[in-house]
């Protein structure tokens, strides 16, 4: 094993890989419509200014321009999406391992807007120090699960 893994900052690395789910799925869940919006503005013939301004000169390649980018584009959906696929196959597991009271701390603490740490201390009927330590123990777990031991 190669020294510089010992040095790599897991936990916050597993932080980053939790602040990530939300837009990872959103990636998942729509990456097949905004492919399909790309292939109806391919398909569909670009309809003509009319003005009485004189326009610019006529580029013959526009059309081609035009598929070339929209064929690119595609094709950053596509491997953004592979890497939303990846990112769930390795983070869910580990998430799925997390106890209901671990998802409902790091939930609260990391994919609201806000830091709402007094939602967990009702929710746990506990001081904001302990609703810290278990914020901090259930990173901790993650962690674990997505890194296996130091």
């Amino acid at each position: 094993m190669n020294i510089i893994w010992q040095y790599l900052d897991k936990r916050g690395a597993a932080i980053n890989a939790l602040k990530d789910y939300n837009s990872m799925a959103y990636i998942i869940e729509h990456t097949d419509e905004e492919i399909a919006n790309i292939h109806d503005d391919m398909t569909s013939i670009g309809s003509p200014a009319f003005s009485d301004m004189p326009s610019g000169s006529f580029n013959p390649q526009s059309g081609e321009i035009r598929l070339t980018a929209a064929i690119d584009e595609i094709d950053v959906l596509r491997e953004r999406y592979r890497q939303a696929k990846e990112y769930m196959e390795w983070f869910q597991p580990a998430w799925d391992t997390l106890s209901e009271d671990e998802r409902y701390v790091l939930e609260q603490f990391y994919w609201h807007d806000e830091q709402d740490i007094y939602a967990i201390c009702e929710h746990f009927d506990i001081e904001r120090s302990s609703a810290y330590n278990k914020k901090n123990r259930a990173v901790n777990h993650l962690t674990l699960l997505l890194y296996g031991k130091a």
